[in-house]
């Protein structure tokens, strides 16, 4: 069995005058992104997503695969961005079955304190932006980075500053510009312990880095970061989608729960297995962004992910949401 299309090894309408807000000042000859939010003929349907596990990289197999397991939406192969051929073939393959290509995950850390390190980092993001471009991804996403000396992704006082908001802004702009794209984005995933650690902060990002292609990659997960956000994780989604809509190019599916320590530990795991809404997260967001892929993640191995499916399935059936 060869490796699944994974984002890593580890590890809708918005409300007006919100989203007026944060697309005031987006500069008008910066290249138009593509479709993202709501599309009212897929009003009720939601475009489910989760690695697959094929033999060799045949386009065609890949999508087929997909569409096998019930899913509408795919991590994007690793492609060469110089094998032009494969990358067409890819497109034309995953679009023939309807398999949107949702993201490609470029997870290095953007503020790595090593300047050549951060050199190579930004080429590595930028080269993913250019393959979601080639191949026609929703998006590129990564982090936006951390001060940790220790952990690419850990958390540091200075990742909720004004100096962690302003690099990550700087950087979004220097690799929007240097690929240019028109038909796919670039974003930052939201996370606990580092900006965007709310929708408030992503639209500020959105509003502060001016480029059309920028866009929100939601994980509503990650955002339940206190036990008030743990109990209310339902208000959390509602709220999400609500303010971010149309801004929102992918969406992550995991769940959460809270191992009983002495300080407060939330675990990821497989969904059905946590507390989270999945009643409420699967109906706003076939309300509010059904078009938008929603991409199962962070499992160990194929059977995990055909549970987490399952579930999915299961719940969507209850709260009238369908997948095909």
């Amino acid at each position: 069995m060869s490796s699944p299309l994974d984002r890593r090894s580890f590890l809708a309408g918005a409300a007006g005058s919100v989203v007026a807000a944060a697309s005031t000042g987006r500069t008008s000859t910066d290249p138009t992104p593509p479709r993202v939010g709501a599309s009212a003929s897929a009003a009720g349907h939601v475009r489910l997503g989760a690695p697959v596990w094929v033999d060799g990289e045949d386009p065609e197999t890949q999508a087929q695969a997909h569409r096998a397991k019930g899913y509408r939406a795919g991590y994007c192969p690793d492609i060469p961005l110089d094998d032009t051929d494969l990358l067409r073939a890819t497109e034309e393959a995953f679009a023939r079955h309807d398999v949107v290509i949702a993201e490609v995950g470029r997870w290095v850390n953007l503020l790595a304190a090593d300047p050549e390190e951060r050199r190579k980092n930004m080429e590595t993001v930028t080269d993913g932006l250019a393959l979601a471009e080639a191949v026609g991804a929703r998006c590129c996403v990564d982090i936006a980075g951390s001060f940790n000396p220790d952990s690419w992704l850990g958390p540091h006082p200075d990742n909720l500053s004004e100096r962690f908001f302003d690099a990550a802004v700087e950087n979004a702009r220097a690799i929007i510009d240097a690929v240019k794209p028109t038909r796919t984005t670039f974003c930052y995933e939201m996370m606990a312990w580092s900006l965007p650690d709310s929708p408030e902060a992503a639209l500020r990002l959105v509003k502060a880095v001016d480029r059309k292609p920028f866009s929100v990659h939601l994980d509503p997960c990650n955002l339940v970061n206190s036990p008030t956000r743990y109990y209310t994780s339902s208000d959390v989604i509602r709220e999400c989608y609500a303010k971010l809509g149309p801004l929102i190019a992918s969406v992550h599916a995991k769940d959460l729960t809270w191992e009983i320590e002495m300080a407060v530990h939330f675990r990821e795991v497989r969904p059905g297995l946590g507390s989270v809404d999945y009643a409420t997260w699967l109906a706003e967001h076939a309300k509010r962004v059904p078009d938008v892929p929603l991409m199962i993640e962070h499992l160990p191995d194929e059977a995990e992910y055909d549970a987490a499916r399952d579930h999915i399935l299961e719940v969507g059936r209850e709260v009238g949401v369908r997948f095909d």
